[in-house]
């Protein structure tokens, strides 16, 4: 039987939140100030921190489980982390819409999504990153009138936020079909990597150790410090913290990575709207109110 989902102990507070959070707080460091030296120090704080605490911790060794599997260790599951956050560090984040960069971000984003599955089935072989696509069965009225509200919110708040704070120029001109095609393929694919890594795997690595809101909260500063250098700028993160936690609370509670993915790109798809709209002056004037 897969051991993906073993949960051990997860106390309020611990001494292993700070490894967690040094993790973490590589993303800014990457992202925000783009210093990668700090990202590169701030990772090795982390696993050194987390191993000596495994090692002085008998209880966080590994342990025998039922059916000989082991217990969550938390440096493994922190280099699995630092490892997607190193190979998405490699690339600009700037938005781009030419060939080579459409070749960087598949390369680098895919890279930060398989290379720690792989490394979890097949190296540490404790299945500990999953994409559970249908998750908990049927969709319920709830899910789906949220629907129907992300895709109200997102009409109200974003054409005010992109284009009175001018972030839009953040993403290149599209000014003629092929662009604004291009557009739509980039801002819809990385909506759903956003999921892939953020959720399910940073998430959900987190959560193996940490009780859940305190594994949100450092989903987090990974996911809106990506968010930061590809153009959420400005007074972005008080919209782009809520939509994170949301988010990760959404899959916890669905565990369905296809509803999530449909909530995220419903909210992109507005996005993308948006930014038709700011390089095209008159083009979409009926469909907003800015």
């Amino acid at each position: 039987m897969p051991a993906a989902a073993i949960l051990i102990d997860r106390p309020a507070w611990s001494w292993r939140l700070l490894p967690a959070l040094s993790a973490c707080l590589a993303a800014p460091a990457f992202f925000v100030v783009r210093i990668p030296w700090l990202g590169w120090l701030l990772l090795a704080i982390a696993l050194l921190s987390a191993w000596l605490l495994e090692r002085a911790d008998a209880a966080g060794a590994p342990v025998v489980q039922d059916e000989g599997v082991r217990a969550p260790s938390l440096v493994r599951d922190l280099s699995l982390i630092a490892l997607g956050l190193l190979v998405v560090s490699v690339i600009p984040l700037a938005a781009e819409l030419d060939n080579l960069a459409f070749v960087r971000f598949t390369l680098a984003l895919g890279g930060a999504v398989a290379l720690p599955y792989v490394v979890s089935r097949f190296v540490y072989r404790d299945r500990a990153i999953r994409f559970p696509w249908r998750g908990g069965g049927r969709w319920t009225r709830f899910q789906w009138v949220w629907l129907v509200a992300v895709l109200a919110l997102g009409w109200l708040i974003l054409p005010f936020y992109f284009i009175t704070t001018g972030v839009y120029q953040n993403w290149p001109v599209v000014d003629t079909p092929e662009m604004i095609a291009r557009l739509f393929v980039g801002v819809g694919a990385v909506g759903i990597w956003d999921e892939l890594f953020f959720i399910c795997t940073v998430f959900a690595l987190l959560r193996r150790h940490f009780p859940d809101w305190q594994a949100n909260a450092l989903q987090a500063i990974v996911f809106v410090s990506f968010l930061w250098e590809l153009g959420y700028q400005a007074w972005g993160p008080l919209m782009t913290i809520p939509f994170a936690l949301l988010q990760a609370y959404i899959f916890m509670r669905t565990r369905s990575l296809a509803y999530v993915v449909s909530v995220h790109l419903l909210f992109d798809a507005v996005v993308f709207l948006v930014l038709v709209h700011a390089h095209n002056p008159g083009l979409l004037d009926g469909v907003f109110l800015l």
